[in-house]
């Protein structure tokens, strides 16, 4: 809502009250209306409701709708191509070149579009160590991004705090500013600018939240391993014995549904970090989608989607009884929950962990060949990180329809690795051989057959064999070793048919199988060869092998 009318707000005479020493004309911007500063949830839910963002439903959410962009927009996303990221930046598809003169103007006008409008403020950290957090500021239009960003990250713990807090970078997302390309040199109206050099990310045309937490993600996947922490697309928890497990994966492959176990401390479920003193979150919330929720089956995060302070992005709801339809997919599939992290009964309050027992590769394999779970040797782990094998769930992108398309996205997210995947990779190969990690491939995908003709392995078989690796039930078992990939398979597993653990077993022709099997192998070894040059042999070879 742009107040040109100057109407009074109900957070008005509350909009100072942890005003820091440090700030907005700092970033350019002067002459705004007003600057709500690190309002409370409660008072981010008034304004929302106040500048109709949202409504309220049944016990408390906030539900949204984010319009147009129901994901984020991947090809609308830059780096600013300066001095100090040069050499450091692996550029390319997923980290396009700006000009930094451009930036400038572009800069410019929104500093220029902002004049006369109110604007929120959530000044916040990311990295639960204090050796490594960075301090944070989100700017954004409209409210309940300012909650958004208030459920994400980790905030200050008292008014003094908030007195002293210093940005070492800023988000400034203004979702009805749109670019122009031909003046801009942006893909369309929508872009998503990060400028390390001036410590500044620009987000313009896009209401999707998610732009504001990826944005975070980035910047921090490109300075931290400058320091030698490696950077992890990946959820953890910690188990009853102080064991933490990873769990890698791009968004809809259970990242965050596995990792919010009853049995475990939740640590976090998107981002991480691995320092020399262990594991810590990067975030203060969760991002869950939700579609399809099971109560059942994902107890934890559906009873999020029933708590106030929770938003829930493009969920359709009845606005005259305020019910929620998880289900009801009408606006997409990426239908999403932020929450708080403590809103997890069984989460970490220190959102740290020690160093690993266990790697968890997840994938979603749609061709239905590759076994639910199997055994890595670290080159083999190596090998899998690099190729970040999965299929894209529809909704998580712009431009996915509703059947999933298999791709490769290294290190199992390629659009926020600033540097080269052989960069993290060493990073990673390095810790999992200094503190002895067992490493594991899971496959969430599709068994006795490929998508359409199979059907999805059941959560509750996932589980079982989770478990089991976890708790190290399948050290005893007998393994065979995988005709194509060479990993080491279990023959049983506690809780789980047999068939199941050999997915050939279960197709109707085992010519059929073979030869989509062999299809995806040759898929793996072409994607890999862009990698080469850059990775050691010993994990060249320890990929699949074509049958002759």
């Amino acid at each position: 809502m742009n107040n040109i009318l100057d109407i009074k707000t109900p957070a008005e005479t509350q909009a100072s009250a942890r005003k820091p020493d440090f700030g907005l004309e700092n970033h350019g911007l002067v002459n705004l209306n007003r600057v709500y500063w690190n309002l409370p949830s409660e008072a981010l839910y008034e304004e929302a409701i106040f500048r109709n963002e949202g409504k309220i439903t049944r016990l408390g959410p906030l539900v949204v709708n984010t319009g147009k962009h129901t994901a984020r927009a991947a090809s609308d996303k830059f780096i600013v191509h300066e001095h100090t990221t040069e050499k450091n930046v692996w550029w390319g598809q997923y980290n396009r070149p700006y000009n930094p003169d451009k930036f400038n103007e572009l800069v410019d006008r929104v500093q220029g579009f902002l004049q006369g409008r109110d604007v929120f403020v959530q000044d916040c950290y990311a990295g639960a160590d204090p050796n490594y957090r960075l301090p944070v500021r989100i700017i954004t239009e409209h409210a309940w991004h300012s909650l958004f960003a208030r459920n994400m990250f980790i905030l200050p713990q008292t008014n003094e705090e908030y007195r002293q807090h210093v940005p070492e970078f800023t988000v400034i997302a203004v979702p009805s500013f749109k670019a122009f390309p031909q003046m801009d040199d942006t893909a369309s109206t929508t872009a998503i600018i990060v400028n390390f050099e001036q410590k500044l990310c620009l987000i313009a045309n896009t209401h999707y939240a998610g732009e504001i937490k990826k944005s975070i993600f980035t910047i921090m996947n490109y300075l931290l391993p400058l320091e030698g922490v490696m950077t992890m697309h990946c959820s953890a928890n910690m188990g009853p014995q102080g064991d933490t497990a990873l769990f890698f994966g791009l968004s809809g492959t259970g990242k965050t549904t596995l990792s919010a176990d009853p049995s475990r401390r939740l640590i976090g479920d998107d981002e991480h970090g691995w320092s020399d003193d262990g594991i810590f979150n990067f975030e203060g919330g969760c991002y869950a989608k939700v579609i399809a929720l099971s109560a059942s089956a994902e107890p934890e995060i559906y009873a999020c989607t029933r708590k106030f302070g929770t938003i829930l992005e493009n969920v359709v709801y009845d606005p005259v009884t305020r019910l929620i339809d998880l289900d009801d997919d009408q606006f997409t599939e990426n239908t999403r929950a932020s929450y708080p992290l403590d809103y997890i009964e069984n989460a970490l309050p220190e959102k740290r962990g020690g160093h690993p027992k266990n790697i968890i590769l997840l994938t979603c394999d749609a061709s239905g060949v590759m076994p639910p779970i199997a055994r890595l040797t670290p080159d083999q782990a190596l090998y899998h990180f690099i190729s970040g094998y999965t299929s894209k769930v529809g909704g998580t992108e712009i431009g996915l329809g509703e059947e999933p398309e298999i791709t490769f996205s290294t290190c199992f997210g390629a659009p926020f690795m600033v540097h080269h995947p052989a960069f993290y990779a060493d990073l990673l190969k390095r810790k999992v051989l200094r503190y002895g990690v067992n490493c594991w491939l899971l496959n969430t995908g599709w068994v006795g057959g490929a998508y359409g003709v199979g059907k999805r392995i059941s959560i509750r078989y996932t589980r079982a064999l989770l478990n089991a690796a976890l708790d190290g039930s399948l050290d005893a078992v007998e393994y065979y070793i995988d005709p194509v990939f060479q990993f080491q398979v279990p023959r049983s597993c506690p809780g789980v048919p047999d068939e199941i653990l050999n997915p050939a077993s279960s197709w109707p022709s085992q010519d059929g199988f073979m030869k989509r099997y062999s299809s995806l192998a040759s898929r793996f070894i072409d994607n890999f060869k862009k990698y080469e040059e850059a990775v050691p042999q010993a994990v060249i070879t320890a990929g699949p092998i074509l049958q002759a």
